[in-house]
């Protein structure tokens, strides 16, 4: 009984911390000048083409045969279900975004469609909180670093996660720890988690196949041809860009959220 107060107040340095730590965040990144997001910056093209030409090897080997296997049309109950479970075990992220973006309305528009999810929609299977009115409004910390004044920098593309930039390839990292979820979801449950996510991208792959292999099967330069789709649909995302009707990021699904 006579630790718990000095638990607490460990807790609270903590937290203090973590403030401190975030608002120095805020404070120097509303210093920087983003640079300009048009055209491409790629200093680093060999590196990404060989990236790429090893995410295309893994999808024609695994990710292919085996969403035309088992993935059907990536649009069936079974699949709207994972999709629904992994999109609402995402939303307290897309929370705390939401508030370093100071973003109070957005964060209460997702906390209540989380709780309307998770309780009438049986933990996330089912989405009744857009039939009421509630859509999902995903967001990051790639965005929330753009609203805090990041530019945009080079552009990359990661193993498997595809195309990226190196300030959304930073805000994937920071998201990975983001969510308060993920450290109470413990073992055998977190298995069962990681099972969801891997569905999903299969069912994700089988949803957009057509669109996916006319990018990567079916242009004269894949490479370039999914870094011009992707940096216009990011762009297109945060505000920066008027939309275009062939700007469809064709690793948004089965690469991540």
């Amino acid at each position: 009984m006579t630790n718990l107060p000095l638990r607490r107040i460990a807790k609270l340095g903590a937290v203090a911390r973590a403030a401190v730590a975030i608002s120095g965040l805020v404070l120097v990144a509303g210093c920087a000048r983003p640079l300009p997001t048009a055209g491409v910056n790629d200093p680093f093209e060999a590196g990404n083409r060989a990236t790429h030409a090893f995410n295309l090897g893994l999808d024609r080997a695994v990710l292919k045969p085996v969403s035309q296997a088992i993935g059907g049309t990536g649009r069936g109950p079974v699949a709207s279900g994972l999709k629904h479970f992994v999109d609402n075990l995402d939303t307290p992220r897309d929370v705390v975004n939401d508030l370093l973006q100071l973003r109070i309305g957005a964060a209460a528009h997702n906390t209540l469609r989380f709780v309307v999810n998770t309780t009438v929609g049986l933990g996330g299977l089912f989405d009744p909180a857009t039939a009421a009115g509630v859509p999902a409004k995903p967001t990051d910390f790639g965005e929330t670093l753009y609203v805090w004044g990041v530019d945009e920098g080079h552009y990359l593309e990661l193993p498997v996660f595809g195309p990226s930039t190196a300030r959304d390839a930073a805000g994937k990292v920071v998201d990975f720890a983001l969510n308060p979820l993920s450290p109470r979801i413990k073992a055998p449950q977190s298995y069962g988690v990681s099972a969801a996510k891997v569905g999903d991208v299969v069912a994700a792959r089988a949803r957009h196949s057509e669109t996916i292999d006319s990018v990567l099967y079916g242009s004269a330069d894949s490479y370039a041809q999914s870094r011009l789709l992707y940096l216009q649909n990011r762009r297109y995302q945060l505000g920066q860009q008027a939309p275009d009707a062939a700007a469809i990021d064709p690793y948004e699904d089965p690469y991540g959220k």
